[in-house]
């Protein structure tokens, strides 16, 4: 952005958590500041969805870039409508191949399947892989996907190379071809009706169709656990 004649302005210490120090910031050409001085922009980009009170130190007709949420936060979307602001929300991008580069909760969602199965190791008390010991042999641990999203086959990937017995579920058979390609088993719902809903998402499912997904999680959690 430097290189195309755009001043920018890092909030003081925002890449900290990414390991990412002011300096790194300032040899590439952006200036360090206040959170309230880079609201005062023209063009603010942002990762989480601003709060009401963040709102209102936006600069009239400036341009916010961020997640957004906007059916779960509508108050949000008034205080942004009443300052006149244009907004993109990252996450209203349509899953399409024209839009990947811009696909942010794709990219957050392969990080969090792949963060889930490392939290889960870290509490599960003992190898995911099977082991032949001298005291005998440990069997492998068995793990339950509910959701072949991107976040759930990140964690089947995960999982099944940490050496675990791997199940996935998913409400769209589509997806049942991508679980088995990573080595897991996918288990289904013995009911005819699809998951599938527009822009490569799931659909609300029937009520009837819950509760056998509910009777076959009742099974599996029981069969995993043993």
């Amino acid at each position: 952005m430097v290189g195309k004649g755009f001043k920018v302005l890092i909030e003081e210490g925002a890449g900290a958590g990414a390991s990412f120090s002011d300096d790194v910031y300032r040899k590439a050409g952006a200036s360090i500041g206040s959170k309230e001085e880079a609201y005062k922009s023209n063009i603010i980009l942002k990762i989480r969805a601003p709060s009401e009170k963040e709102c209102e130190q936006f600069q009239e007709k400036s341009t916010l870039i961020s997640l957004l949420y906007p059916a779960q936060n509508r108050s949000i979307v008034d205080a942004l409508a009443k300052k006149q602001l244009t907004v993109f929300a990252m996450d209203c991008i349509p899953r399409v191949t024209r839009a990947q580069a811009y696909d942010v909760l794709s990219s957050m969602a392969n990080i969090s399947g792949y963060k889930a199965v490392i939290e889960a190791a870290n509490h599960f008390g003992r190898f995911f892989t099977g082991q032949i010991t001298a005291a005998g042999r440990v069997p492998p641990a068995k793990i339950l996907v509910i959701g072949g999203g991107v976040a759930g086959l990140s964690s089947i990937g995960t999982a099944k190379a940490m050496g675990a017995i791997v199940r996935g579920f998913d409400t769209r058979s589509v997806v049942k071809e991508q679980v088995e390609s990573l080595g897991a088993e996918f288990l289904e719902v013995k009911m005819e009706e699809s998951g599938e809903g527009s822009g490569g998402y799931a659909k609300e499912m029937s009520k009837e169709f819950i509760e056998k997904e509910m009777e076959l999680f009742a099974k599996q959690c029981k069969e995993v656990m043993d």
